[in-house]
């Protein structure tokens, strides 16, 4: 199956009120095992490089990756840019065949996050690549991206932005944070409730790693069409290489460390559809 857009398997979402995972991928093993989950439930995904990664040097080898994996899918498959920190890296990334970027703008002022998404939006949209953008900085830490604000997005911001922004999807702080929750978060659901009364396009819910599956249920209800998992899965592939790590045998700690993730993946993504 050919790669899909963003827009494609959000208008799925929309119709269903479901959500789409967003799964950060690092390696060939977890984005294998991310695929074994999403086959084996028969659900769209959406398979995100982020920040870490490309700092590492895995962006085109992970571009071609997830364009070969997507041809032997019988899934809808997205390629999807996290937390682009400038246009000139969305634009490599249209230019490397990704099918969604995301540009991050939102520590930014307003004025400038409008300014920079809609060249974002222009040049993603000649091309048939859908964008998806932020408001409200998203607090905590994630490929070493960091911001220590008290992530609550302003709904005027939102209805100005909306006005001026054709992006596919929009990012909002609701009182999630990237990495793994110190304790139980408080997301603001009216606050919410707010944002998708004025007609947003599909929301998405960033630092979905280790939120309770109630809150995750709420949220969904309430509007958020994607949820993005990164540290819970790159704990989960941890996980199963330490377990084995004492057997001395490679083949069995990658074996295990996928059928984490995979696990991990199908729980998500049950969650996500409404199964759970």
């Amino acid at each position: 199956m050919a790669l899909a857009t963003l827009h494609e398997v959000l208008a799925t979402a929309v119709k269903t009120n479901t959500a789409i995972p967003g799964f950060n991928i690092d390696n060939i093993e977890g984005t294998e095992a991310i695929m074994d989950a999403a086959e084996a439930e028969q659900c769209p995904v959406i398979l995100t490089v982020g920040q870490g990664a490309i700092k590492a040097g895995q962006l085109r080898h992970l571009a071609d990756l997830v364009k070969r994996i997507a041809q032997e899918s019988t899934v809808p498959v997205v390629l999807h840019l996290d937390h682009g920190i400038s246009y000139e890296q969305t634009i490599q990334c249209l230019r490397l065949g990704f099918t969604s970027v995301m540009y991050d703008g939102s520590h930014f002022p307003l004025e400038e996050n409008i300014r920079e998404s809609r060249s974002v939006v222009r040049s993603a949209h000649a091309v048939g690549v859908s964008v998806e953008c932020e408001l409200g900085a998203i607090s905590g830490v994630e490929d070493g991206i960091s911001h220590k604000n008290v992530n609550l997005v302003d709904v005027e911001e939102v209805r100005r932005f909306i006005g001026e922004v054709d992006c596919d999807a929009l990012a909002i702080g609701i009182g999630n944070a990237h990495g793994m929750y110190q304790g139980t978060p408080h997301f603001d659901f009216d606050r919410l409730r707010a944002c998708k009364n004025l007609g947003t396009p599909p929301l998405v819910l960033h630092g979905g790693s280790g939120t309770p599956d109630e809150m995750i249920r709420q949220a969904i209800q309430l509007g958020i069409r994607k949820v993005n998992v990164a540290t819970e899965l790159r704990m989960a592939f941890m996980a199963g290489l330490e377990r084995t790590v004492g057997q001395r045998d490679f083949y069995e700690m990658y074996r295990t460390a996928k059928e984490n993730v995979t696990a991990l993946a199908r729980h998500k993504i049950q969650l996500f559809q409404g199964k759970l």
